[in-house]
């Protein structure tokens, strides 16, 4: 495979940076001594919810005639059963170093609870949820005319890759995160591709496009799941190229604006100003109410205050897999879950799918019982706790759904009475 010529981002040489006499950097506003300080397992939850004083950004503006989601708030005490043991909703929120959850039963928030100093106010990151976005934009230009199928190639809307092997890849297969290129997707190996990317996005400024245009195919297209952060950057060019615009611009004009996100939200990019690059395989920070409108959008079927904005279908395709590969089960290439496009979809699913990123931020939809959860943390062990994160937020969604029903229900019997 041909490398990129880039660095690592967390846990990299100190010593090695500042022997090449940049690390400290003071002239800078966002110097690595700064990140590699803010990205030390002691610092994430502080970092997590400042991220625009950690890297650049480009600011999304909410619409001025926007409102919360109504509040129906019922706390009550919930428990689950995993590995052999009781367990509670405060265990689980406790030692994934939970910032914020919220419950949204038929559009209104049932639950809310902030943790770790954030509040309604914080704009915390999400990490790969924004993939999730992306996705959604390639929808929405599906539905304005912009592109006619998803069998087309990405060089056809971002010439940048034209000649690349990701270039000659169809949109299908990055969204189906099957573009069978040479990619590793591991944080915690020392000389990862994606630690490499990240570094070379967020320490060198580098042009993402250009960085993610050196990557290779070692295998045919459409032929095994392969999650890799770069098919989305493809991806996010491909938004930008369509809309001839950069992504925070577009986020807010064909999301934030239409579906009434009451907070302003920011993307973080390569470098700061005008010329910055959306680093578009992760980085939107939002509130988590505006998350959980997300998926209330999703669970909607892509229709918001009576209008379609996704096209007739889409929701389905993209939330359920689309190959056998991608399907959860004993063989899966990821623990518990599988995928569809762009989106996870949790073994054993019953009309449920979720948006997930690194360390523990989730957008959950359980179509069946009209639930939406979002989450924030800062969890450190998030990838051996996916499993039970799935069992929390199954029992979530029973627990209100099932109450909300049984309330419904006594309501009609009550009323009958009469």
């Amino acid at each position: 495979m041909k490398k990129l010529i880039i660095g690592l981002v967390i846990i990299f040489s100190a010593g090695a940076l500042a022997a090449a006499g940049w690390f400290y950097r003071p002239w800078s506003e966002y110097s690595p001594a700064e990140i590699q300080a803010a990205t030390q397992p002691e610092r994430l939850v502080e970092t997590f919810s400042n991220m625009s004083d950690v890297f650049p950004w480009r600011a999304i503006n909410p619409s001025d005639s926007a409102a919360h989601l109504p509040r129906n708030l019922q706390s009550v005490a919930i428990s689950y059963q995993f590995d052999g043991a009781d367990r509670t909703l405060d265990d689980w929120m406790a030692e994934s170093d939970t910032t914020g959850l919220m419950v949204l039963h038929d559009g209104e928030v049932v639950y809310e609870t902030y943790r770790l100093g954030a509040d309604a106010d914080t704009r915390h990151t999400s990490w790969s949820v924004g993939k999730s976005y992306v996705a959604t934009l390639i929808a929405m230009a599906m539905q304005d005319g912009r592109i006619a199928n998803l069998d087309q190639s990405a060089e056809m809307f971002a010439p940048q890759y034209g000649g690349t092997d990701y270039g000659d890849t169809t949109l299908r297969h990055l969204l189906m995160m099957s573009a069978g290129m040479d990619f590793e997707e591991n944080y915690n190996a020392p000389n990862s591709d994606i630690r490499r990317l990240f570094l070379g996005a967020n320490i060198y400024g580098q042009n993402i496009d250009r960085l993610v245009g050196e990557i290779e195919r070692n295998r045919a297209p459409g032929e095994d799941l392969h999650y890799v952060s770069a098919n989305t950057q493809v991806l996010s060019a491909v938004v930008r190229g369509v809309y001839n615009d950069n992504l925070a611009n577009i986020v807010q004009d064909r999301i934030w604006q239409p579906l009434g996100m009451t907070g302003e939200a920011y993307w973080n990019q390569n470098i700061p100003g005008e010329n910055g690059m959306a680093i578009g395989y992760c980085c939107l920070n939002a509130t988590l109410e505006d998350y959980a409108r997300f998926g209330q959008f999703y669970l909607q079927d892509g229709v918001w205050d009576g209008a379609r904005l996704l096209p007739e279908g889409w929701v389905a395709q993209a939330t359920r897999p689309n190959a056998p590969f991608q399907e959860a089960g004993p063989d899966s290439v990821y623990a518990h879950r599988g995928y569809g496009l762009h989106f996870w979809v949790p073994e054993n699913h019953d009309g449920e799918y979720f948006m997930a990123g690194v360390y523990g931020q989730y957008v959950w939809v359980d179509e069946r019982r009209n639930i939406v959860i979002a989450r924030t943390a800062a969890d450190t062990t998030w990838s051996a706790r996916t499993e039970e994160s799935i069992i929390a937020m199954r029992a979530l969604a029973a627990h209100y759904g099932e109450m909300s029903a049984s309330e419904t229900e006594a309501g009609m019997t009550e009323a009958g009475n009469e």
